[in-house]
């Protein structure tokens, strides 16, 4: 069947795919080989594909897809996160559009409806990775809430919970008022604002005097406790031992006295609100203050508001500014630049609230990750600027606080048997709770109607973390076949703003679980920029839709255009015209191959020996690359990687070797060069399979009938050999030669199907290896080799020799001088450049050795074209 004229994406990625899943290439179960394991970091069960994805995903089958070709028994372990706080928004407002409250629903009602729309629209990002190539381990497919990781996740609360590193505790905690739950520090952006500092006025009781503080919130006057002032400040002497008046609710609070107040900050009177602030809290706690917290877990005003009530803080700000400045309180307003927490997930801005909540304690679980990356060197972060990062995250961490107030997500196995704070019982059943409750209580009348579990769930990253060992069942069996097979995992690919959310807690869970790293290597991905730096987001408009950039470019079209723009560990600044230019990339591979495809195979006519020339030339450059590619792997520098082998295809096979053995017009080519042909062909595939899987695979089976057992995908990758480096060389200056017959063929108009005559003034003595090549891609008679100038003759240099070709008909003589003299000046000038550096003193005693030889060489290039030029002149 004849080859089609053009390369058609869209008629055979679903095909190869479709065969890749029907013969099982991408399961993985362990057997005698050396396994090779990424875990994917698992995207939103709410995602869809965006450019991100397609970058990270893209990386992550590249590597399983070379380890598969090297021998290794590759697994790729896909799966979805539950996105606690991100699903459970968008079940509420499924549900508001329905008409329907989640407050008016009950636990198990609204886990309902969360399953339904997870079921309905969790496999969608997972099925669109599918048309990129992503060849994961489809049957090992996990989710976070599957019956066998929820276990684990208990399993895990409760071993951290008996060993004292998991406790319950009042602390002032990030408070997300959109998704009416507890962050941890990691999930708040600080940004900064311009706001206002608002000055306002205090009466002290008892007497007609006053007191002036600065605040940015005044809606939280209503939640004051005391007036702090410094008692070295000389200025506020007459306050000790006073009070003062709230305004509005007209509270009488205390004056009291700390050196925590800063004599020169703002007016040197501080208000002291410990249920909204965390130094607030550590003030009250110290003096024994009041809390009165003023909000709802809305961010509306609670009773304590007033006549604020129900209204929204941000609303109250602007009201309460307004009766303040009708009271006569209202000093002055401020411009005030500072920063403001919000939620990463919902953007709202942080609440710090008082609250009772589950921690667990970092400081001995630090321990060993911070030793496996920055001592040992167990685990290496790609770009290595990371460990910086990671350094300072865990030497100022804090412990984590791990409960939500969601819905969605797994349930703390807590269950509380009395009013106390204290009275509770950590099992993984309700009937085990019971037993617990009973030894704890000394009450053997308890029953299961006693006790209530925590209706809190844990934050989404206490299940992520353990996704390593999780996925394969290294937490309820930790001895199991799987685990100690795939476990530690190779590879892990992952963005660096997850470093802490993820990385680093995965790192925490590995050595606390299984007393061993989670994996090797981690490479960090840059951000997906468009042209102006900015990063792609829906909101912008300025994210592409990555399923329409495969159907117009290809898959492999669009897996060549984000890794060409993808430095490793750099920001990848994303244009679609890359994406063309890998789909360019198909059609040339594409054109080369039907070139092949076509030629007539002769086994009775003798190879060349331009053609021999060439296949030892070709076998040394694709030996060259295959090592530079190794080399390039084990930085993980993709983009080189492919470029590289773009270079390869396109430059060194495409436009060289396949020119230097193809036949002449209508002639077939010898079977020995044929073969080597498609030996290369099919090397080039190998390499090149990875980046793009699809066209591969096509040619592949196109190029021979092949069984399933072998295909391209399980094919075996080249081995790096020794190779002639000597040869390649030779080739490079070959390959100038030949550019410079061809120049002067364009530029004189001299037909490229005139074969003509060439001399040749061998002053370098350079190599005749190339000459049967030189004289095949340039048409020539024959090459003569000279000891003198060739009169009369067209010439040109390549290094110190020069090449003659004699003038063919008629030229412009006048227009021929002119353009030699022009070509001399500007020589000339360049050689003065030159020797200016050479003759200055400082240059040449503080280059570098090998700069000046650079330099030196120019000079000899220089003084030998001006001759060569010069030589032309004087034969015209």
């Amino acid at each position: 069947m004849s080859l089609a004229t053009k390369y058609s994406p869209q008629d055979i990625e679903n095909k190869w795919y479709n065969y890749w899943m029907e013969n099982n290439y991408f399961h993985s179960t362990p057997n005698e080989k050396e396994p090779y394991t990424i875990v994917i970091p698992p995207p939103n069960v709410t995602g869809v594909l965006h450019m991100g994805h397609m970058l990270n995903n893209t990386i992550q089958d590249v590597l399983i897809r070379r380890a598969r070709l090297k021998g290794f028994n590759a697994c790729w372990v896909p799966g979805t996160d539950h996105a606690s706080i991100a699903t459970e928004a968008k079940v509420v407002d499924k549900l508001k559009q329905q008409g329907i409250n989640k407050a008016d629903l009950t636990r198990d009602e609204f886990l309902k409806h969360a399953w339904e729309w997870t079921d309905k629209h969790g496999g969608i990002i997972l099925e669109q990775l599918k048309k990129l190539g992503a060849s994961c381990d489809w049957e090992r497919t996990k989710f976070t809430m599957d019956a066998d990781l929820s276990e684990a996740v208990t399993k895990v609360f409760i071993d951290l919970y008996n060993k004292g590193l998991i406790y319950r505790g009042y602390r002032m905690v990030n408070w997300d008022p959109s998704a009416k739950t507890t962050l941890s520090d990691e999930e708040v952006i600080y940004e900064e604002r311009q706001g206002n500092l608002y000055y306002l006025n205090y009466k002290i009781e008892g007497s007609d005097a006053i007191l002036t503080i600065a605040t940015t919130r005044p809606e939280t006057i209503l939640g004051d406790s005391a007036i702090c002032i410094n008692p070295n400040d000389a200025r506020f002497t007459h306050l000790k031992g006073k009070k003062a008046i709230v305004p509005i609710c007209n509270r009488v609070i205390p004056i009291i006295e700390d050196e925590y107040v800063d004599i020169e900050f703002g007016t040197g009177c501080l208000k002291v609100t410990p249920a909204h602030d965390q130094n607030d809290k550590i003030l009250g706690e110290k003096h024994q203050l009041e809390v009165i917290d003023i909000f709802n877990d809305d961010a509306t005003l609670n009773s304590f508001g007033m006549h604020y009530e129900g209204k929204d803080r941000f609303v109250v700000r602007k009201e309460i500014t307004k009766e303040l400045e009708t009271l006569g309180c209202l000093v002055k307003i401020e411009q005030h630049l500072h920063k403001v927490g919000t939620s990463e997930r919902t953007k709202e801005v942080i609440e710090p609230k008082i609250s009772a909540q589950w921690f667990l304690k970092i400081e001995t679980i630090v321990e060993p990750a911070l030793k496996a990356v920055l001592e040992d060197s167990a685990i290496k972060f790609f770009p290595k600027h990371y460990n910086n990062t990671y350094r300072h995250w865990l030497e100022n961490i804090r412990d984590w606080n791990i409960s939500r107030q969601l819905w969605w997500g797994h349930q703390i196995p807590a269950y509380f048997y009395g009013d106390g704070e204290h009275d509770f019982v950590v099992a993984e059943t309700i009937e085990e709770a019971v037993e617990l409750a009973k030894q704890k209580t000394n009450n053997q009348q308890l029953t299961t109607s006693d006790l209530t579990q925590d209706p809190d769930a844990l934050d989404t990253w206490f299940s992520s973390w353990l996704w390593p060992i999780s996925v394969f069942d290294g937490i309820r069996f930790p001895d199991n076949e799987e685990i100690n097979y795939y476990y530690p995992t190779n590879d892990l690919v992952t963005g660096p703003d997850i470093i802490f959310f993820w990385v680093a807690r995965m790192i925490f869970a590995g050595y606390e679980f299984r007393n061993e790293k989670p994996f090797s290597n981690v490479y960090f991905t840059g951000i997906v920029r468009d042209k102006q730096r900015r990063k792609m987001s829906k909101s912008l408009g300025n994210s592409p839709d990555p399923i329409e950039l495969m159907e117009q470019y290809g898959a492999d079209g669009v897996r060549v255009g984000m890794l060409l723009c993808s430095a490793a560990g750099n920001d990848l600044l994303f244009d679609e015209e890359l994406c063309a230019q890998g789909r360019n990339f198909s059609n040339k591979i594409w054109n080369a191959y039907r070139l092949v495809k076509g030629w007539e195979v002769s086994e009775t006519i003798e190879q060349p020996s331009s053609s021999e020339v060439a296949i030892e030339w070709y076998n040394a450059k694709f030996q060259q690359v295959l090592a530079e590619l190794d080399s390039s792997f084990e930085q993980y520098r993709l983009s080189e990687a492919l470029m590289n082998i773009y270079k390869l295809i396109w430059d060194d096979f495409s436009s060289w070797f396949l020119e230097m053995v193809k036949p002449e017009y209508q002639q077939p080519i010898d079977a020995k060069t044929y073969k080597a042909v498609i030996g290369f062909l099919e090397d080039n595939l190998k390499i090149l399979h990875p980046f793009m899987p699809f066209l591969t695979e096509e040619i592949w089976q196109d190029i021979a009938p092949r069984t399933p057992e072998q295909a391209l995908i399980i094919a075996e990758y080249p081995k790096v050999n020794s190779f002639n480096k000597a040869l390649i060389s030779e080739f490079n200056v070959a390959a100038d030669v030949i550019s410079g017959i061809r120049t002067i063929r364009k530029d004189k108009n001299i037909s490229f199907k005139e074969t003509i005559a060439f001399s040749v003034l061998n002053n370098d003595k350079v190599s005749t290896n190339f000459d049967t090549v030189i004289q095949k891609m340039g048409n020539l008679s024959a090459i003569n080799y000279v000891t003198s100038t060739v009169e009369g003759a067209l010439s040109f240099r390549v290094k110190s020799n020069e090449y003659f070709i004699p003038m063919v008909g008629a030229i412009d003589v006048a227009a021929e001088k002119a353009k030699l003299e022009e070509e001399l000046k500007y020589t000339q000038g360049f050689l003065k450049s030159v020797q200016g550096k050479l003759s200055n003193e400082r240059f040449v005693t503080n280059a570098p050795e090998q700069v000046i030889k650079i330099e030196r060489q120019k000079e000899a290039d220089a003084l030998a074209k001006i001759e060569t030029i010069k030589a032309s002149l004087n034969s015209l």
